[in-house]
C-alpha cells in the first residue's frame, strides 16, 4: 500500500522531475505534477497542475489534498534577481503555505551546493556548516533552508532539504568526478526523504558513492539514502576530455565551482 494518498511535485517538466514523477509513483496513490508548462503524457495514477510559482493563489491551490510534497520547482540556474525572487523566494513562500494550511505532513525540498557554494573543497563540512551562497541562486536556497526551519519549527511541517550538486546523465567535467548524483541516486535520496520515520528538519548532501569525497553527509544519517552509483566508470572519458583545472581558481577551490566566478546576473555583460 503506498505511504502516502498524494504527493505533489513540482518543477515536474524539469530534468530531476521528468526523473522523480516516475521513480516516485510507488509512494503515492496519486502524483500532481505540477510545472509552468503542461508535462504530458500522464499516466493513470497522475494528475496536472499548471500554473506560476509566483501566483500564491494557485500555488496554494495546488497543494490542496497532497499529504507530501516533493518541490523542485523554481530558477534552476543563477538568474536576474526578479526571476530568483518570484520563482524561488516568493514561489517557495507560496508553497510552504499551501502546506500549512492544508496539512501536508512533509516537504522535500531541492536545495543546492550553492547553499554553501563559498566552502572550500578541503573543509570537509558537515550539514550543519554555517551557509556561504555562492550566488542569488545560492542566496534563495538559504531563504528556503531557513523557511522550511520556520515551518518545522513552528508549525511542526517536517522538511528534508536536499543540496544536490551535480545531477546529471553523466560527469560533464572533472569537478563532477566528485560532485556527481547519478538520476538513480536522485530518485533514491527523495525516497529516502520520504520514507525515513521522522526527519523533523533535516539538511542532506546529494551525491554519489564517488571516490572522491568532499563533504560529510553524516549528520543526515537518518535518512536512510544509500547510493549505489559512482562516477569511477566515467573517470577515463572525462580526463580524456577536459584539462586538468588551475587548482588556485574560484571554480577549483570552492564547492561551488564555476558559480563562484559569476558576476551579478543583473549586470549587462554578465
Amino acid at each position: 500500500m503506498p505511504l502516502y494518498n498524494r504527493i505533489l511535485l513540482t518543477g515536474a517538466a524539469g530534468r530531476l522531475g521528468t526523473q522523480l514523477r516516475r521513480g516516485l509513483a510507488p509512494l503515492a496513490t496519486t502524483i500532481r505534477l505540477a510545472d509552468v508548462k503542461p508535462v504530458g503524457d500522464l499516466a493513470a495514477n497522475e494528475e496536472e497542475a499548471i500554473f506560476d510559482l509566483a501566483d500564491m493563489d494557485a500555488a496554494i491551490a495546488a497543494t490542496r489534498d497532497c499529504d507530501a510534497i516533493v518541490h523542485f520547482g523554481g530558477a534552476a540556474v543563477e538568474s536576474p534577481w526578479q526571476t530568483i525572487l518570484d520563482a524561488s523566494i516568493r514561489g517557495s513562500y507560496h508553497i510552504y503555505e499551501g502546506a500549512r494550511k492544508h496539512g501536508a505532513r512533509r516537504v522535500v525540498y531541492a536545495s543546492s551546493v550553492h547553499a554553501i557554494g563559498y566552502h572550500e573543497v578541503e573543509a570537509q563540512i558537515g550539514v550543519d556548516a554555517p551557509v556561504r551562497p555562492d550566488s542569488l541562486y545560492g542566496v534563495s536556497k538559504t531563504f528556503v533552508e531557513s523557511l522550511s526551519r520556520l515551518y518545522w519549527d513552528k508549525f511542526g511541517i517536517e522538511s528534508v532539504c536536499l543540496r544536490i550538486f551535480s545531477s546529471f546523465p553523466e560527469p560533464a567535467d572533472r569537478r563532477m568526478l566528485w560532485s556527481y548524483l547519478s538520476f538513480a541516486d536522485c530518485v533514491r535520496l527523495v525516497e529516502a526523504a520520504l520514507t525515513a520515520p521522522r526527519v523533523g528538519h533535516t539538511i542532506s548532501f546529494g551525491m554519489s558513492d564517488n571516490k572522491v569525497k568532499t563533504v560529510d553527509n553524516t549528520g543526515a544519517a537518518h535518512l536512510g539514502f544509500i547510493p549505489r552509483d559512482s562516477s569511477e566508470p566515467f573517470r577515463d572519458k572525462v580526463e580524456a576530455a577536459t584539462p586538468v583545472p588551475d587548482p588556485k581558481s574560484p571554480a577549483t577551490r570552492y564547492l561551488g565551482g564555476w558559480f563562484c566566478e559569476l558576476g551579478h546576473p543583473d549586470d549587462d555583460g554578465s
